[in-house]
């Protein structure tokens, strides 16, 4: 029964440490070195911040579909005033304005209108990325419309000449957020109420706490880590185009729910959340370093998302 309990608790940081095992088995000189892991840091921190903020949301049992399309609307917003000549902070102040009034937007169909999470942010998902699509004219917008004083911040970072390694800023960037959500939620009487909204709403509003502003506060928490994500993408690629989130969303979901595992209470903490990011990009780093293909990786990541809801399902049943 013991061993049966510690595999439930730990079952998930067993099967992380099993991944890189096998990576490291199977890539001895490339997998298990210092530089491939900062560049799992990088190629996982738009991820990263999607999920670090998706989890605030998800902590009041909520979803937010559109964060794929709200990268992407975000980012072509900041591409296209770029490509008209406007100052770089310009672009990402309006980028991050998007995001804002589109997680407002999801909050009030949810919170005030009374819309189910799924169907509201489903409806938004297409009409993000419609916009996306109409403002950028279905082109990707590069080169010279890009400024370079942009673009070089992803290929920047902290030099750490002893060791011959550089922290990318993208990688610091995605931990400030990871602090800046555990404060929140962890160490705040606003998160405090998010998880009570999420443990019994009704029981939420009879004790007081406004739970109609506080879901629409969270997806627009959730809308700016979505534009966020959208911005450090566009500087990584030295580009943006209206495609260029559409595969944040059900990671992003997926690395929520496997963090849920290792919680005793099956809720969403954005510290399990980053363990569930880096199962996923350390799963991605390995697969494509021993040439499998997209496709098998998108199975799998179907797979993982089903077992960690279900085991989330059955851990939530077990405590009621």
């Amino acid at each position: 029964m013991k061993i049966l309990n510690l595999i439930k608790k730990y079952g998930t940081l067993i099967g992380f440490f099993g991944i890189i095992i096998f990576f490291t088995i199977n890539l001895p000189s490339t997998f298990l070195t210092a530089k491939n892991f900062i560049n799992i840091s990088q190629q996982i921190s738009m991820l990263a911040v999607v999920a670090f903020t998706m989890t605030v949301v998800m902590v009041m049992n909520d979803f937010d579909l559109s964060v794929g399309s709200m990268a992407s609307l975000a980012g072509i917003v900041a591409a296209v005033l770029f490509s008209m000549g406007y100052p770089i902070w310009i672009g990402i102040l309006a980028a991050l304005f998007v995001g804002i009034i589109g997680g407002l937007f999801n909050g009030f169909l949810v919170s005030i209108i009374g819309i189910l999470p799924f169907v509201a942010t489903l409806g938004t998902l297409t009409m993000f990325s419609g916009f996306a699509f109409l403002i950028s004219g279905g082109r990707t917008i590069f080169g010279r419309d890009i400024p370079s004083e942009f673009s070089s911040f992803a290929r920047s970072g902290i030099e750490i000449s002893s060791l011959d390694l550089k922290i990318p800023f993208l990688s610091i960037l995605a931990l400030l957020i990871l602090f800046i959500v555990w404060f929140i939620l962890e160490q705040t009487t606003y998160g405090r109420r998010l998880y009570a909204i999420g443990g019994n709403t009704e029981a939420s509003f009879l004790a007081g706490i406004k739970v109609k502003q506080l879901r629409l506060s969270a997806f627009a928490l959730t809308g700016v880590g979505a534009a966020i994500a959208g911005l450090m993408y566009s500087s990584r690629v030295a580009s943006s185009n209206p495609t260029q989130g559409s595969g944040l969303m059900l990671e992003a979901i997926a690395a929520v729910f496997l963090g849920m595992t290792m919680s005793e209470e099956g809720e969403p903490r954005v510290l399990y959340t980053l363990l569930g990011v880096l199962i996923l990009g350390v799963l991605d780093n390995g697969l494509t370093q021993m040439n499998v293909d997209s496709y098998i990786r998108e199975v799998l990541v179907g797979f993982i998302v089903i077992l960690a809801v279900a085991f989330s399902s059955i851990t939530k049943k077990e405590i009621n």
